[in-house]
């Protein structure tokens, strides 16, 4: 599925392309049209690279965040952090009247055109304020044994996040929250060819990391009690959970704006795959599905047609929100 998807967000967009073009571009061969080389190479394939990664990240966040805190409804947005990313891009396209151009539209395919300045102070302000917040989930922690009073108090900090933002919004210029708009809309088109290769690696590495921790994902589905017997220290489990879910979802929301529901449904899809919870497969599972669903995301977005690319957010929570509604249904039965 995710290679049949990645193929169709290679040949499939606005623009039509014919697929033996496309096929030569990729295989560095010469194109009827210059313009279409641009689009395949700097446009395209991009795009299918960053939701192939994103999709992934945000998929692995959720099922650790799941797993650790026993919440089936438990996910990146819900700890605060995607909103302390959106904080600090609030701060820098609102309060400072900064604007984020996400790029440029060539009949409806979008081309990465934000400068570097521009684009380096948006990426470090979404990523300092999701670490800000992942940090101070780390303290609470620290003082805060219960899982569902560490939910609680995430669920609070992400409401402070948004009362904030809210503010900056309501004083802000008609340019900086066009500007905030349309990053928070989420787009897999936002990262430049010079970041993708850093921006792979430290989703890679985090994904690594997260596939190391299956065995203690396994005995916390046992009980913290159960777990501290076969001897795994709740906390420090916990806490690295915590900074590989930090990581993820800033790196994501950084770059490609807060994106809704991947996160929180997919691991119930691979759940239901597979019908199991035992994380040796359920996380690779997770990982595969996260992909192909971003993928197809992406690929709906960019589906023909002359009203151009459609925002990401209104196409997540299409998928997204009755599967969760029908594990609700389904834990409540």
């Amino acid at each position: 599925m995710i290679l049949l998807l990645f193929s169709l967000n290679l040949l499939i967009g606005t623009v039509s392309i014919p697929p033996g073009e496309v096929a030569d571009i990729l295989l560095h061969q010469s194109s009827s049209k210059e313009s279409w080389t641009f689009i395949v190479l700097s446009s395209r394939l991009p795009q299918a690279v960053t939701a192939l990664l994103s999709g992934a990240a945000l998929s692995v966040s959720g099922l650790l965040l799941q797993t650790a805190f026993r919440n089936p409804l438990a996910g990146p947005s819900i700890f605060g952090i995607s909103s302390g990313a959106s904080l600090g891009v609030a701060m820098v396209t609102l309060l400072f009247g900064g604007t984020l151009s996400i790029g440029t539209m060539t009949s409806g395919d979008i081309i990465p055109a934000v400068t570097i300045t521009g684009f380096s102070a948006v990426f470090a302000a979404a990523f300092t304020g999701a670490i800000l917040v992942t940090i101070i989930i780390f303290l609470f922690s620290a003082m805060v044994r219960n899982n569902v009073m560490l939910l609680i108090i995430g669920i609070m900090i992400g409401y402070i996040s948004n009362a904030v933002t809210s503010l900056l919004n309501f004083f802000a210029t008609e340019e900086g929250v066009r500007s905030y708009v349309v990053w928070g809309m989420g787009n897999f088109g936002g990262v430049p060819i010079p970041y993708l290769s850093c921006f792979a690696v430290v989703i890679l590495l985090a994904l690594a990391a997260s596939l190391l921790m299956s065995k203690p994902l396994n005995a916390l589905l046992l009980g913290e009690r159960y777990a501290e017997n076969l001897g795994v220290n709740i906390v420090k489990t916990r806490n690295i959970l915590l900074l590989i879910t930090g990581i993820l979802t800033a790196v994501v929301t950084a770059f490609c704006g807060p994106i809704a529901f991947i996160g929180l449904a997919t691991p119930h899809i691979a759940r239901l795959i597979l019908s199991t919870d035992n994380h040796h497969t359920l996380l690779p599972a997770t990982i595969l599905c996260g992909s192909a669903i971003a993928l197809l995301c992406n690929l709906i977005c960019n589906m023909p047609g002359e009203g151009g690319v459609l925002p990401l957010n209104a196409v997540t929570p299409i998928i997204g929100a009755p599967v969760v509604i029908y594990i609700i249904c389904r834990k409540k039965a």
